[in-house]
Parts: structure tokens; C-alpha cells; sequence
């Protein structure tokens, strides 16, 4: 049994927070790079440099890349062969997103009553999703997660019946809804299949993937490539001001269900989609 001390995981989240607010990953940047060359708008060419200075000028001054810096969502596997010691993991977790935020000088956005509307002062609590699987690590994937593109987010219980077909209309119309509002261009994550929660989670989860990288599954991966030759047909454009780069990436996640139904989320993460991994 491999121990894995909390006081590292603490130290390792605050790190990870701090880093993926502030600094743009290269695989987004690649991205971004190349849709400037694509462009077809001016307007839009001129936005997409805008993003890449900022993330310049984030990075060179310690600044967030955005002044939403999120509510910070953990996808944790926990190795079966894994002991947390000197304390509780959850509570680990939120300790790290705690002073990562804190010590980050990082936006506290996260509200104890959603009707009261009282700070929590903090960044937390972190929503947490746990998953044990085989082997003696412990992987812990972040999101630091702005509302701009999350409430653009939307999901609808579709019949079997409405099939393939049913599934990319909904999604485009999603984003058609969503417009500028999400801060585009943006990543989109797709969940299919489950049950109505499990649909919601594994669209969330599509979105920490590398930016581009396909489903395993061909088929779902040629959906994918289909999705997003479509949204960005839809003219929507870097932050809504038109153009052909609406969408830099796809992800769709799939999951068993029920007979008698076809769940379908669409989660939307902005141009910055900050997250992160850590592995102990």
C-alpha cells in the first residue's frame, strides 16, 4: 500500500490553481495560433491576436488570464492500492483550491446559499467527482470553471427515436442560444448517454481532455470532427463578432443507458479553459 500524504496534495492543488489561472497551456495556444491564419474575418483575426496578447501579458505580469477565475471542479481517481494519510482527502482538496486562491490573489467567486447570494471567502467548496481504478497512483485532473460559458451550458433527455440526427441539432442549437456569451472561441463538451447527472458529468470531464484530442471510439471521434466543422459554420465568431472560428475543439464522452432514452449535455468551457492535472 502506497501512502500518499495530504500535505502534498494541499501543496500541489494551491500550485496547480495559481498556474492554470494564470498561464494559457501550450496545446490551446497551438490552436489558437493556427485559427488566426484560418480566419476568415478581419475583425475576428484581430480578437484572436488580442487573445493571444493577453495571455502574453498574463503570463509575463502573474495576472489571471480573465477576472472570472472559476469554481474549480476536481476529477479524482483514487489508485486502489493508495492510502491518504495525515488527513481527509476531500477536505485536502479544498484546502489546496483554498490557499491556491488566497495566496494567488485569485477572484473568490463561489456563494454558500445560491439564494442568499454570502461569499464563502475562499473559492470553495471544490465539486468533486471520485472514481477508484486499479494501481498505486493518485490522479487528480482540475477546471478552474467561469460562468460566462457555464451558463450557456444546457441538457435535454432526448428519445432514442431522435437518434444521431437528434443529438448534433440539439448541440448546435445550444450554441446558436449561446452566441457571444460564452466568450468564444470556445471548447465544446459533450456528454451522451447515462442517466440525467451522468450525462452533465462526463460533458464536463470532455472538456479537461488536451485540446483536440479525439475520442477513441472512430465513430464518436468522426462526430466530433462533424461538430465542429458545423458550429463553425455558424458564423458566431471570436467573442460573437463573426468569423468561421466559433469553436476550437469538440469532445464528445459517451456512456451506457436506459432503453428508453438518450440524455444529452452540452457543457461549453471560454477560449481560456483553464485546467490542469496532477499526478501523485
Amino acid at each position: 500500500m502506497r501512502q500518499v500524504n495530504c500535505q502534498e496534495i494541499i501543496e500541489e492543488i494551491k500550485k496547480l490553481c495559481i498556474h492554470m489561472n494564470i498561464h494559457m497551456e501550450e496545446d490551446l495556444k497551438k490552436v489558437l495560433e493556427e485559427s488566426i491564419a484560418k480566419e476568415n474575418s478581419p475583425l475576428g483575426r484581430e480578437i484572436l491576436k488580442d487573445l493571444m496578447n493577453n495571455q502574453e501579458i498574463a503570463a509575463k505580469e502573474d495576472l489571471p488570464l480573465c477576472q472570472d477565475t472559476g469554481m474549480v471542479v476536481a476529477f479524482v481517481e483514487v489508485g486502489q492500492e493508495v492510502q491518504i494519510v495525515n488527513g481527509n482527502l476531500t477536505e485536502a482538496i479544498n484546502e489546496g483550491v483554498r490557499r491556491g486562491y488566497e495566496e494567488g490573489f485569485l477572484r473568490k467567486s463561489v456563494v454558500e446559499c445560491p439564494l442568499r447570494r454570502k461569499n464563502t471567502g475562499d473559492n470553495t467548496p471544490v465539486i468533486i467527482h471520485y472514481d477508484m481504478v486499479e494501481g498505486n497512483q493518485l490522479k487528480i485532473k482540475l477546471g478552474a470553471k467561469g460562468f460566462g460559458s457555464e451558463n450557456m451550458s444546457a441538457i435535454k433527455m432526448l428519445k432514442p427515436l431522435d437518434g444521431v440526427t437528434g443529438v448534433k441539432n440539439f448541440i448546435l442549437d445550444t450554441i446558436k442560444k449561446a452566441g457571444g456569451n460564452c466568450c468564444p472561441p470556445i471548447i465544446v463538451g459533450v456528454g451522451i448517454g447515462g442517466t440525467f447527472e451522468r450525462a452533465a458529468e462526463i460533458a464536463k470531464k470532455a472538456l479537461l481532455r488536451n485540446i483536440g484530442e479525439k475520442n477513441k471510439d472512430q465513430y464518436i471521434a468522426s462526430i466530433e470532427d462533424e461538430l465542429l466543422d458545423e458550429i463553425n459554420q455558424l458564423g458566431i465568431g471570436p467573442q460573437g463578432f463573426g468569423g468561421r472560428t466559433t469553436a476550437l475543439a469538440v469532445h464528445v464522452e459517451t456512456f451506457p443507458t436506459h432503453i428508453a432514452g438518450l440524455p444529452v449535455a452540452v457543457n461549453i468551457n471560454c477560449h481560456a479553459s483553464r485546467h490542469g492535472e496532477i499526478i501523485l
